[in-house]
């Protein structure tokens, strides 16, 4: 497989063939992110994806595929639909297809468009949210606003297609920890997407985040600030039916709860942790990674 600088993928894409079809973030802005620093963007070649899918025929049955890298979804639709026709050509057995987006490359796209690329093997977006809080959102540089992003999930249902957003814990700092943790338990409620996976933030050198925190602009959390950012995500998120995790390798306390129906064992847990202030039930430092 052709595979150019770093690849990542979600946790629950662990089990899927990751596919490559574009070089780094359309995007490449957010402060806190050092993922395509170092990357270009750039989409590939169609006859360089056709080889890898040569290559991932010989593997034997594929079920789950991953488009990588930060956003293939900011692909023309055309051509997009067509990498998808020949994803299908050539892995017949397929399942799922998944991608990363933005909600500039959603917004880019109607719901027709989209129920489309559902027909042709996309079942599962995932979006970064990251906060809901709207200061917050220009500060990070996220390029797009609060109503921008629920538009996006709107669209992104309207089409079929299951949705996965990702939010950061400590993302405004100790200063605006409650805003930031209420505003996007609002936004959340607002997109009602499939899944929400919860991330503890990490500074990554060389970004613009990171050099705020060494220079003392930024403040960090303690972990008990972390987790009550996470409880109150919780207790102030409304879904229709919601798959909610904390499993990532970055968060103190992992969580895998469906939401409303676990909802009050979720928030009484981790109100426990947070009244007792009780570290010995929380990751330690040296197994958390990004």
């Amino acid at each position: 497989m052709d595979y150019e600088g770093l690849i990542i993928r979600p946790p629950s894409e662990a089990y899927s063939l990751l596919l490559q079809v574009t070089v780094g973030c359309s995007h490449n802005k957010c402060t806190f992110c050092g993922t395509y620093r170092q990357k270009k963007f750039k989409i590939k070649p169609i006859e360089r994806i056709e080889k890898d899918l040569q290559e991932a025929r010989s593997y034997g049955p594929v079920e789950k595929l991953f488009l990588c890298d930060g956003d293939a979804l900011i692909i023309p639709q055309p051509r997009l639909e067509e990498l998808l026709i020949l994803i299908k050509r050539y892995l017949p057995g397929l399942e799922r297809i998944g991608t990363y987006a933005n909600t500039k490359s959603l917004l880019r796209k109607s719901a027709e468009e989209l129920k489309r690329l559902r027909e042709l093997g996309l079942k599962i977006i995932y979006l970064g949210v990251e906060t809901g809080n709207a200061d917050l959102l220009k500060k990070i540089e996220k390029g797009a606003t609060r109503e921008q992003m629920v538009e996006a999930a709107k669209r992104v249902k309207q089409a079929g297609i299951e949705l996965s957003a990702t939010v950061i814990l400590g993302m405004g700092g100790i200063e605006k920890s409650i805003e930031h943790a209420i505003d996007t338990a609002g936004l959340l409620t607002d997109m009602d997407p499939d899944y929400v996976g919860a991330l503890t933030l990490m500074l990554v050198p060389e970004t613009p985040l990171y050099d705020d925190y060494i220079a003392g602009r930024f403040v960090m959390p303690d972990k008990i600030g972390f987790i009550r950012e996470l409880y109150l995500m919780v207790a102030n998120s409304n879904f229709t039916d919601c798959y909610f995790t904390s499993n990532h390798a970055s968060n103190y306390v992992p969580i895998r709860a469906r939401l409303p129906g676990n909802k009050e064992k979720v928030v009484e847990m981790l109100g426990a942790i947070i009244e007792k202030k009780d570290e010995s039930v929380m990751r330690p430092e040296y197994l958390r990674g990004l």
